[in-house]
C-alpha cells in the first residue's frame, strides 16, 4: 500500500521536486504572516503593560498545545494521509492569526491573545507533523536531506520578510495593521495548501493507528533531544529577549527603537539559517554521513551564543546572530533526515510527532525560563546556558546514533 505510493513517486524526481515545491510555497507563506506578529509580541509589557510572566506565557501558549497535539497530528497523518491535516491546519492558523486583531480590538487582550496562541499551535502541529512526512515520502536517501532543508527553509525564509514588515508596519503604522497584514498571509497560504499540496502517505485509512500513539523509539527520542536543545536557545531564548537586549545595550540599526531593530536582527538570522539549512541538506546527501555535519553545526551555535553574551557592539550582535543562525540552520535539514533515515516509512507521521513534542518543550520552556530569569540576573548567565546547550545535545545525538546502529558515524545508505 505505502510502498507503492512512494514507488510510483521515484519513478521521476521532477515530480518530487513539484511536491516539495508545493509544500515550500504553502509553508512560505505562513512563515510570512508568523513573522509579521513576532517582533510585538515580546513587546506586550510595554504595549498593553503586561507582566515578563504574562508575555512568556503568551508566547510560549502555542508551544504547549502543539505539545498536546503534535502525537495527535503525527498518528493521524499515518493513519489517513498528508493532505487534509495540511489543509486544515493552514486554515487553523489563518483563524488563530485573525484573533491577534480581536485582542486588540476587544477587552481582556491577554485572553485573547493566549486563545489565538494556542489556537495556531495545533493548527502548526498538523502542518509540520505533515510537511515532512511528505518530504520523507517523496524523497530517496541521496535527496532527503536537501527536500527536508527545502521544506524547513519555507517557513524560515518567509520568516524573516514577515518579520522586518511586522516591525516596519508596528512602527510606522501601528500593531492593528501589522496584525491585519499577518492574517492576510496566512490565509493565503491556506489558499495555496488547498490547490496544491497532493496526497502522498497512504491510499487508505489504517484503522491500526490510534491518535493517541507516539512513537517512543530510540531514534525519535535522539532527534528530539536535539531539536529541543536547539529551539530552547533559538526561539525560546533568543528571540524571545532580543528586544531586551538591544534596550539595555542601547543598540539599534537604521534608526529604529529596539522593536523595530529586533526585527532586522531576527531577520538576519533566520535568513542566515534558511541559506544553511539548503546547503547543509545538500551537503549531506553527498557525504557518507550526516552525523559529522550535525555535530560541526551545534559547535556554531555554541559559539554564537558565546559571542552574544560579550555584544556590546551592532557588529558583535550581528555577527553573534550569523553564527547562531548558520547553527540552528545547519542542524535542521541534515537532523529531519538522519530521522528518516532511521524511521520505517509507514511510522514516519508518529516519529515527526515525538520530534515536534520535544522541540516544542524547548521552544515553550525557552521565553518562560529565559525572561525572569534575565530579569533577574541580567543577560550573559542566560547565554552563557544556552552555549553548553548545543554540546550536550551534540553528545545525546552521538550516544543515541551508536546505541541505534553500532556506529557513531553510520552511512546515509542505512
Amino acid at each position: 500500500m505505502f510502498s507503492s505510493v512512494r514507488d510510483r513517486l521515484r519513478q521521476g524526481v521532477r515530480y518530487e521536486y513539484v511536491v516539495i515545491g508545493a509544500v515550500v510555497a504553502s509553508t512560505f507563506f505562513i512563515g510570512f504572516g508568523g513573522g509579521v506578529i513576532f517582533p510585538i509580541l515580546p513587546n506586550l509589557d510595554t504595549v498593553l503593560g503586561l507582566s515578563p510572566f504574562l508575555v512568556g506565557l503568551i508566547l510560549s501558549a502555542n508551544r504547549f498545545s502543539r505539545l498536546v497535539a503534535n502525537a495527535p497530528a503525527g498518528a493521524l497523518v499515518d493513519r489517513f494521509g498528508t493532505r487534509t491535516p495540511m489543509v486544515v491546519g493552514m486554515f487553523v492558523q489563518g483563524f488563530a492569526t485573525a484573533g491577534y486583531v480581536v485582542a486588540l480590538l476587544a477587552p481582556f487582550p491577554e485572553g485573547w491573545f493566549v486563545v489565538a496562541r494556542i489556537l495556531w499551535g495545533v493548527g502548526s502541529a498538523a502542518v509540520f507533523a505533515t510537511a515532512f512526512t511528505i518530504a520523507a515520502d517523496v524523497s530517496t536517501d541521496a535527496s532527503r536531506g536537501t527536500s527536508m532543508g527545502l521544506i524547513r527553509g519555507g517557513v524560515l525564509l518567509g520568516f524573516p520578510s514577515g518579520v522586518v514588515l511586522g516591525g516596519l508596519v508596528s512602527e510606522l503604522a501601528d500593531n492593528l495593521s501589522a496584525f491585519v497584514l499577518a492574517t492576510g498571509f496566512a490565509f493565503l497560504a491556506s489558499g495555496v495548501a488547498y490547490l496544491l499540496i497532493p496526497e502522498t502517505h497512504v491510499e487508505e485509512e489504517r484503522d491500526s493507528v490510534k491518535p493517541w500513539e507516539i512513537n517512543t523509539g530510540l531514534p525519535a527520542l535522539t532527534v528530539g533531544v536535539v531539536n529541543f536543545a536547539v529551539l530552547f536557545v533559538y526561539v525560546g531564548a533568543l528571540f524571545s529577549t532580543l528586544v531586551g537586549l538591544l534596550d539595555a545595550r542601547d543598540m539599534g540599526v537604521f534608526g529604529l527603537g529596539a522593536q523595530g531593530s529586533s526585527g532586522i536582527f531576527i531577520a538576519t538570522t533566520v535568513l542566515v539559517a534558511g541559506a544553511s539549512m539548503f546547503a547543509s541538506g545538500y551537503a549531506s546527501d553527498r557525504r557518507e554521513s550526516r552525523v559529522p555535519l550535525l555535530l560541526g553545526f551545534l559547535g556554531v551555535i555554541c559559539l554564537g551564543f558565546l559571542l552574544l553574551a560579550r555584544a556590546h557592539s551592532v557588529w558583535g550582535l550581528t555577527l553573534a546572530c550569523v553564527c547562531i543562525g548558520a547553527g540552528q540552520g545547519g542542524v535542521s535539514g541534515p537532523l529531519l533526515a538522519l530521522l528518516a533515515d532511521l524511521t520505517p516509512g509507514e511510522q514516519m507521521g508518529r516519529a515527526m510527532g515525538t520530534n515536534n513534542v520535544l522541540g516544542d518543550i524547548g521552544g515553550g520552556l525557552g521565553p518562560l525560563v529565559t525572561l525572569p530569569i534575565v530579569d533577574i540576573s541580567g543577560f550573559w548567565p542566560v547565554y552563557l546556558t544556552c552555549a553548553a546547550l548545543p554540546a550536550f545535545a551534540a553528545l545525546v545525538l552521538l550516544v543515541g546514533v551508536f546505541r541505534e546502529t553500532g556506529q557513531f558515524l553510520p552511512s546515509v545508505e542505512l
